[in-house]
């Protein structure tokens, strides 16, 4: 037998020390609590079950204990009962539910069965179960978060699992955290300088959302459905009934810094994995429903779903709010990471009763953490029930997926006239949004495409979805999408439709470099990787998500592009600056930023047919000035070139050329005669001046 004693109640979850370990979980309400520990991850039964005294083991909210000679790699879990009044008390207890470690830094699914855990029998042969690991048992070898400058920052957004699971991916382990490792080197010569992966919390993706009629099961793959927050997906270890979670991440880590690369994590906090009332119990709702999640309040056995997931995380409830930030501050100490992208993160701005807070106190605990001061922290600025936050997100720091950059350059490169006041808005950073709160350009987060639409392949080749696949009548996936299929829906072999799609590809991704503010890639654009017309994968664990390493050598010329502006980008540090434009002029006389049309000084601001912009940005220090014409017009255009005393006009990128001229190597530009330049149509052309030979 175990020496049990009082333990601690703070730190919650299992934490191990010199003679054993400490347990402490959190339920307000329960009558008794009960620790279950396992001999082996696949024990049917607990060898030993602990039964918390509440008169020695419990402090106010806190249940916990100390056991002696339990070391870590034990495989751990909790039962607790307490009233049943689900419709007055939103309580959900029921001893006969296994109850995963809210806190637990590691977990395992070996014998998990998601329909046992949803009946009230007992489900202790089937349960999830969680793993105690030592957070100081790793050899950091010196690593530590980059703290990259924003402002020098290019995001690249990826599943893990779906980067490396394709059979052409070459790696020894597909879709894990070691097969991110080994894909390192070609993240590095992409040029990008953090990753930002889709979830890597714990989720359940043996859930089957639905059946087809040809037996194909649909799993949950993108994994926006949490239970285990503070622990790496076992999903992506190699050996998590080893408890390999935190080595195999940290190793993913350190292997990404050690290139330069830093780290964002994707995190869910508006909903978990329990669903709604006919949901599964695996951790919360037998611990505390009542305290966790935000409840319909004329019957509390219901939930509110300002997440479109089932449930909602009452994100504003001091235990609550307790536990993301706490969540947050254990994923920058323990594993390094250089920020997080919180997703639908409006449900974080709602108080107890579900209405949006002035004040939220979950999001400035977050923003004024000391732990995550240098950490970067990025909102998607709104929810599933209609809350919309773009430039209104509260707090200074935040950054925001920025959705009207994506929705109005969309809208201007596939053709569509009138546009061209709200494009220069875009290209300058988004003031309008976010400059008379005193925030930056780069609390703007550009981007075309994320993992939730179409592909940049797939946005110039479908005008409408195709979702088919995903078994819901493509009722699935947003229909606003602003694509353009360049002529014809779907795959071609028509030459001249190719060209165009190409063309509208590298147009998007020149714009999106040229823009300040923080420009985010999806993870495949660059080798045109398609979903074939399918705007909404979350259940597709297949060669449809999958990144299919073949595309490097069929779309060498895209790869070669997106390498060449992303390095672009980073030579003028007038495209990386974090100010807004002031009209500030360079020792040339030259302004941060003049806007034209086909005529200099004339942009056509209200001009309901305008498809062309033009504009010259002053540079900065020693960099040269650029000017960049942008004709989505489907004819070709003549723009009038400013002319300096002294310079002349290099051409460095012009997307309508075919590879390599389309876009030039720092030092092989070419001149540019006359005072005017061609523009074919849907087209972008970036001119850098530089002296006259001779003076």
């Amino acid at each position: 037998m175990y020496e049990v004693t009082r333990g601690v109640p703070q730190p919650l979850g299992a934490t191990p020390d010199a003679t054993g370990v400490n347990f402490s979980v959190y339920s307000e309400s329960a009558y008794y609590v009960e620790l279950l520990l396992f001999d082996r991850h696949d024990s049917p039964t607990p060898s030993h079950v602990i039964r918390l005294d509440p008169d020695n083991h419990r402090s106010f909210h806190f249940w916990h204990c100390h056991v002696a000679g339990v070391r870590p790699g034990q495989i751990y879990a909790f039962r607790a009962d307490g009233p049943r009044d689900t419709e007055h008390g939103g309580f959900r207890f029921n001893p006969n539910k296994v109850l995963a470690d809210p806190y637990a830094r590691g977990n395992d699914k070996t014998l998990w069965d998601r329909a046992a855990a949803t009946g009230d029998g007992d489900n202790v042969a089937t349960s999830i179960r969680s793993v105690v690991l030592d957070p100081d048992d790793y050899d950091w070898e010196g690593d530590e978060p980059l703290r990259r400058p924003l402002s020098e920052t290019i995001i690249y957004e990826m599943h893990v699992g779906g980067f490396t699971r394709s059979p052409s991916s070459g790696v020894a382990h597909p879709g894990t955290f070691r097969g991110v490792i080994e894909k390192i080197d070609y993240l590095k010569n992409l040029g990008i300088t953090a990753v930002e992966l889709m979830p890597v919390f714990d989720f359940d993706e043996t859930e089957v959302l639905r059946t087809l009629p040809d037996g194909t099961q649909l799993r949950n793959y993108w994994g926006y459905d949490p239970f285990g927050f503070f622990a790496p997906h076992s999903g992506y270890c190699t050996q998590p009934e080893a408890g390999s979670h935190q080595r195999e991440f940290r190793d993913m880590v350190k292997a990404l810094h050690a290139a330069g690369i830093e780290v964002i994590l994707d995190v869910v906090f508006n909903h978990t994995s329990e669903g709604d009332h006919r949901g599964p119990t695996i951790s919360f709702k037998g611990l505390a429903n009542e305290t966790y999640y935000h409840l319909w309040a004329p019957d509390r056995r219901y939930y509110m779903n300002f997440s479109g997931c089932g449930n909602t995380l009452n994100a504003n409830s001091p235990v609550t709010a307790k536990l993301i930030v706490e969540c947050l501050e254990h994923w920058v100490r323990e594993y390094h990471v250089d920020g997080f992208r919180f997703d639908l993160a409006a449900v974080l701005s709602r108080g107890p009763n579900g209405v949006e807070m002035d004040v939220p106190p979950v999001l400035w605990a977050i923003e004024l953490s000391e732990v995550l001061a240098e950490t970067k922290i990025i909102a998607e600025p709104w929810d599933a029930a209609g809350l919309y936050e773009l430039g209104d997100f509260p707090g200074k720091r935040w950054s925001q997926w920025n959705g009207l950059y994506r929705d109005q350059i969309r809208r201007f490169v596939a053709g569509e006239p009138g546009l061209v006041g709200s494009v220069a808005a875009r290209l300058a950073g988004s003031a309008d949004l976010f400059a008379e709160r005193g925030e930056l350009a780069t609390n703007s987060i550009n981007f075309i495409t994320a993992h939730d639409g179409f592909t940049l392949n797939d946005l110039v080749s479908y005008n409408y979805k195709h979702n088919e696949a995903n078994g819901e009548g493509n009722r699935d996936g947003s229909d606003a999408n602003y694509s353009w299929n360049c002529g014809i829906e779907g795959p071609t072999d028509d030459p001249a439709i190719e060209a165009l799609r190409a063309r509208q590809i590298r147009n998007f991704v020149t714009i999106l470099m040229l823009s300040r503010g923080v420009p985010m890639l999806l993870y495949g654009d660059e080798v045109r990787r398609t979903q074939r017309g399918n705007n909404n994968t979350y259940c597709q664990d297949n060669e449809l998500a999958w990144f299919d390493w073949t595309l490097l050598d069929k779309n060498a010329d895209v790869l070669r592009f997106f390498r060449e502006i992303i390095a672009f980008r980073k030579r003028f540090q007038t495209l990386r600056e974090p100010k807004f434009f002031s009209g500030e002029t360079n020792a040339r006389g030259v302004p941060d930023v003049s806007w034209h049309g086909t005529r200099l000084g004339q942009p056509g601001w209200d001009d309901p047919n305008a498809r062309a912009l033009s504009l010259t940005l002053g540079g900065l220090g020693d960099d040269p000035d650029l000017h960049v014409l942008l004709n989505m017009f489907d004819l070709g255009l003549d723009f009038e070139l400013p002319q300096y005393p002294g310079r002349r006009w290099l051409r460095a990128v012009d997307t309508a050329k075919p590879s390599p001229e389309d876009i030039l190597p720092a030092g092989s530009e070419v001149p540019v005669d006359g005072s005017s330049y061609h523009a074919y149509g849907h087209s972008v052309v970036v001119l850098i001046s530089a002296p006259v030979e001779g003076r």
